[in-house]
């Protein structure tokens, strides 16, 4: 585009530079006709140059006796085309000098136009997608030139204007937009009221069709059917939440398995599914939750999230009884391990994260401590937890775990 620019000012200076030769020809073309005019008359009255006379090669009579009424016509047309001659030259000498002022001229109507559109209350709520043209890296790296340079290049300090910089956003432009505008609606219905969830969740099966390839959507579709589940009030809901959540948690690993939030939120599903579930599948589960939350952890390292659903998952595996853990064995091979140091480690690393992350959090911390016989830290977690406020549904059922853990730790 600069390049088109610089090329259509030089054609400018050209043309101004031949105006200029132009005036100057035309001008000693008049006055050269003016004076051969004046020496015929003078020497042969009656005579004037024209090519086309029949009294012989170049001469006819123009004002001698017995002239002819059209030669006078045509004395007359030649009268007025040497005025608009004389009147064309006097235009290219003015356009000669103002070839120099024109780049200034120019650059104030463009800054006008600019400042114009900005102003406008249009402009300011609808702003366009601006694209890089394919000149534009080699543009960028001329950016670095100095000013003086790209004025001796043509002349003129190129820039775009409106109609060439700005472009309708495409369709796929269009929809990343609009997919983002429902994630951004959908995360804040997750942080609201019962009802909220609920149309988060409808909000997501209506759009369905439409973003069903989308990650970022699938396991957002995902934590709704989680959060539904929770709020439903019979075992019947509950257990059909879950395993629609599951399926699309399945999906949504499939479809792009390196997204944390994917695994995250399947292995969540898996363990819900595990309330449902007989003794095989539960079991089962467990290792498939286990499975994608090391993985969550692998793709998205400083999520406290998943560090404390595998802390969870490790203090369960802790406290599993003999019996449980020849059952799994038996139909799997090998039992799940872990221990209760490993379910600490898992919640300090969420309190190092973030934190204050969950009373919940917490809790466990203080359980952990309690198990592992240190009883005074496991005082300090309860203080800690007292100390943060029950807004959630969440937040009400560790209470009520405080409470009997409280006494048991003689608070």
């Amino acid at each position: 585009m600069a390049c088109r620019m610089a090329q259509a000012d030089s054609k400018l200076l050209v043309l101004g530079a031949l105006a200029g030769v132009a005036g100057v020809s035309v001008g000693l073309a008049v006055v050269y006709f003016r004076g051969l005019r004046s020496e015929r008359r003078a020497s042969c009255p009656g005579f004037y140059l024209n090519r086309t006379s029949d009294q012989g090669p170049g001469i006819m009579v123009v004002d001698g006796p017995g002239m002819a009424t059209g030669q006078t016509e045509v004395l007359d047309r030649l009268e007025a085309l040497i005025q608009c001659v004389s009147e064309l030259k006097d235009e290219m000498k003015a356009l000669k000098n103002a070839l120099p002022t024109l780049q200034d001229q120019v650059r104030e109507e463009l800054r006008g136009r600019d400042e114009a559109r900005r102003a406008t209350p249009q402009h300011r709520a609808t702003p366009t997608r601006r694209k890089r043209a394919p000149g534009a890296i080699s543009g960028v790296r001329a950016e670095t030139r100095s000013s003086e340079e790209a004025e001796s290049e043509g002349g003129y300090i190129t820039a775009l204007t409106d109609s060439e910089e700005d472009e309708e956003p495409s369709d796929e432009e269009q929809s990343e937009d609009k997919l983002s505008a429902l994630l951004d609606r959908i995360d804040r219905l997750h942080q609201g009221s019962e009802s909220d969830k609920r149309e988060s969740l409808g909000v997501l099966l209506e759009h369905r069709e439409e973003f069903g390839r989308s990650s970022p959507f699938l396991w957002r579709l995902v934590r709704a059917y989680c959060d539904v589940h929770d709020i439903s009030s019979t075992l019947e809901e509950k257990k059909a939440q879950a395993e629609t959540g599951k399926r699309i948690g399945e999906e949504a690993v499939s479809l792009n398995p390196t997204c944390a939030e994917s695994h995250q939120w399947y292995a969540i599903m898996c363990g819900i599914m595990a309330e449902y579930d007989t003794i095989q599948n539960k079991i089962k589960n467990g290792y498939i939750f286990k499975d994608h939350l090391d993985k969550a952890i692998e793709l998205k390292p400083r999520d406290p999230m998943s560090y404390y659903l595998l802390g969870r998952w490790c203090y369960a595996v802790a406290q599993l009884s003999w019996i449980e853990r020849k059952v799994a064995a038996t139909l799997f091979g090998e039992p799940p391990s872990a221990t209760v140091e490993d379910a600490l480690n898992n919640f300090l690393k969420v309190e190092e994260i973030q934190p204050a992350y969950s009373k919940l959090n917490y809790i466990f911390l203080a359980k952990c401590y309690k198990d592992l016989g240190r009883r005074e830290k496991a005082r300090e977690m309860c203080e800690a937890a007292r100390s943060m406020n029950s807004d959630s549904k969440e937040d009400a059922e560790a209470q009520k775990e405080l409470d009997v853990l409280c006494p048991a730790l003689g608070l």
